[in-house]
């Protein structure tokens, strides 16, 4: 068994908050918003509101800039995260046109130009991420594949594996570039992303000849979502996760509609986010397991709630996270009992001497 560590947080993924009014454009205000909740830190996406990347990964006062402004407010930065450009890495064409508002306006139109685009920044977010003292990375796959998850029409044989090779050979160079920062790529497995639970997660590290970078963002919600057991998914990968999302979700199927979901809207759908506490997910179960198997980074809220205001969300969130972190023991509970015999008397009690 790993040693147990207490789990750092509450964190708060920004991308939900950021908007264009006081306190939540900018950097400082939403730390001082945060740090009036009791969050301890910040999950920052790599928005140009928030942080110029491609200054971050040069400058190392522009960077210490970023972490003396959330300082003062007595948080720090937990991780950045890219997922908008880490969708543009691998994009179908049936989807180019909808993800076209994730790159720069300069750039949409063109599936080439936003996918070089996508690389300099995830190049970047790894030198800046160095700078910044950071050790994981948030993002996502992108998706060659998905648009055939379900087998019908009948797939071709090897159009799977010719995807998630392509997919591999687009992120071994940026996998590459954050091993050399010393930072974890971490892919949200996700519905939508080639990546999108473990069978698929394997897949790709196959591909990636199982490079130490290629890690987890540990969400529960989108595994209840698709009805994945979320806790056996820790047993099995914990190894790999380096981030972990804490974000609630219902699935409540009935004789209309189920995993599918109908093309309903979120409120209506049988599988939707709720608020932390308001779903389904076992968070007791999730904390016990990553505390056993000595997950030491940040328990980050996200909210996408269907229902709930989200600075509610934000409050009573942060309070959840921090009933659910598990202060570690620092010894066995029946350490009182202990026999005190040495190494050298175990053969003699097991009457081998």
């Amino acid at each position: 068994m790993s040693k147990l560590t207490t789990i750092k947080g509450p964190s708060i993924h920004l991308i939900q908050y950021l908007r264009d009014t006081p306190p939540y454009d900018t950097l400082d205000g939403l730390a001082g918003w945060a740090a009036s909740i009791g969050i301890k830190a910040l999950q920052v996406p790599v928005d140009p509101r928030l942080i110029d990347i491609h200054r971050a990964a040069s400058d190392q006062a522009y960077c210490d800039a970023l972490k003396a402004t959330v300082a003062k407010h007595g948080v720090e930065i937990s991780e950045l995260s890219s997922h908008l450009a880490g969708q543009l890495i691998a994009v179908h064409p049936a989807y180019d046109t909808l993800f076209d508002g994730f790159a720069p306006k300069e750039y949409q139109g063109n599936p080439k130009a936003k996918e070089e685009w996508a690389r300099r920044v995830l190049f970047d977010s790894a030198k800046a991420s160095k700078r910044l003292g950071l050790k994981a990375h948030a993002t996502f796959s992108g998706a060659l594949a998905w648009p055939y998850f379900y087998p019908w029409p009948q797939r071709p044989a090897g159009l799977v594996d010719t995807a998630f090779k392509e997919l591999a050979k687009r992120w071994l160079p940026i996998l590459d570039a954050f091993d050399e920062a010393g930072v974890d790529v971490c892919y949200e497995i996700h519905p939508g992303e080639d990546l999108h639970d473990g069978v698929s997660f394997e897949r790709f590290l196959k591909y990636v000849n199982n490079h130490r970078r290629a890690n987890i963002l540990y969400d529960p919600s989108h595994f209840v979502l698709q009805q994945l057991d979320y806790l056996s998914f820790i047993d099995i990968y914990h190894e790999r996760i380096k981030i972990f999302h804490v974000k609630d979700a219902e699935f409540l199927p009935d004789g209309r509609q189920g995993v599918y979901g109908g093309f309903t809207e979120w409120t209506d759908r049988a599988g939707h986010f709720r608020a932390l506490g308001d779903g389904q997910v076992d968070f007791k179960g999730i904390f016990t397991r990553l505390t056993k198997y000595g997950y030491d980074g940040w328990a980050v809220l996200e909210t996408e709630c269907a229902f709930k205001n989200p600075e509610v969300c934000a409050v009573e969130g942060a309070e959840f996270i921090k009933r659910h972190i598990i202060p570690v023991a620092s010894g066995q509970f029946d350490d009182f009992a202990g026999s005190g015999v040495s190494k050298d008397g175990i053969r003699r009690v097991l009457g081998l001497d």
